[in-house]
């Protein structure tokens, strides 16, 4: 009888890890204007995709990463880029993803890697 409810119970786990879907591999991008960490209405529309997704996922951590340019100095980017990271994340929770699983960071870009639109984004992943 034990023995029977033990296979029962490993069969069920083994279908839900099976049958579960992985996070999406590919970041949601949330573009900003010059020097603005303010969520544009576009904006709103992908994180509320990311909230959805999310919750299909709810084991899996919700990274949050900010961007700036250097345009106007390193400290500036810095604190751009953290305050856009930051309106994102308290956007997510807002939308219902418990603040425990977003990880937020920031980087400034050298203005020689990114095209400057590039620069102006936070980029969103589940499961990372």
């Amino acid at each position: 009888m034990i023995r029977r409810h033990l296979l029962l119970a490993c069969t069920l786990f083994a279908l839900s890890v099976i049958g579960c879907a992985t996070p999406p591999n590919t970041p949601f991008i949330v573009f900003f204007v010059d020097d603005s960490a303010a969520l544009q209405p576009s904006a709103q529309e992908v994180l509320r995709g990311v909230a959805a997704s999310a919750a299909r996922f709810p084991e899996a951590p919700v990274r949050v990463l900010g961007f700036a340019g250097v345009d106007r100095g390193q400290a500036f980017g810095r604190e751009l880029s953290a305050r856009r990271a930051q309106r994102v994340s308290d956007q997510l929770v807002e939308y219902g993803v418990a603040r425990p699983r977003i990880r937020v960071s920031s980087r400034s870009a050298v203005a020689a890697e990114l095209m400057p639109t590039e620069a102006r984004r936070v980029e969103v992943r589940i499961g990372e």
